[in-house]
């Protein structure tokens, strides 16, 4: 399945490890730009959701290092919704490089914190869908 949603980044020198290649704590920081870069391209900004009172979580994420990168390599992280239920949704972020060879995948559990009680929302999914100016970009509803 392809992401509905990519960015390009192109990796920096001071991000490095000293095998040279990107350092592993990075490629989640990348993935953290794509999914609120995901949410603002849905017309889900951080003042629409500040205003809604709700906020989304980071509640489990994996990755699988599939092919290093290096400084000035280009990599487009992709963001797309692959499920869940109840409080919860799945996230599916792929890395490549702009000719299609993987290098990384994250898979995520979210959820959406009512920003008030402290508590996730119990549909997370619908909500962001209720919110958003371009739900499409969110996928099927799940």
């Amino acid at each position: 399945m392809e992401n509905p949603f990519s960015v390009r980044i192109q990796a920096r020198a001071y991000e490095l490890d000293r095998q040279g290649h990107l350092n592993q704590a990075v490629y989640m920081q990348y993935a953290e730009h794509a999914r609120w870069q995901f949410l603002q391209a849905a017309g889900l900004t951080p003042d629409v959701l500040g205003e809604a009172g709700i906020g989304p979580v980071l509640l489990k994420a994996t990755i699988r290092f599939q092919r290093e990168l290096r400084a000035g390599d280009e990599v487009d992280v992709g963001c797309a919704i692959t499920g869940g239920q109840g409080k919860l949704l799945e996230l599916t972020q792929r890395f490549h490089t702009p000719d299609g060879i993987s290098v990384a995948r994250v898979e995520g559990v979210i959820g959406l914190l009512d920003l008030e009680t402290r508590r996730l929302l119990p549909d997370p999914g619908s909500k962001l869908r209720e919110l958003a100016k371009h739900p499409d970009l969110l996928g099927p509803a799940t």
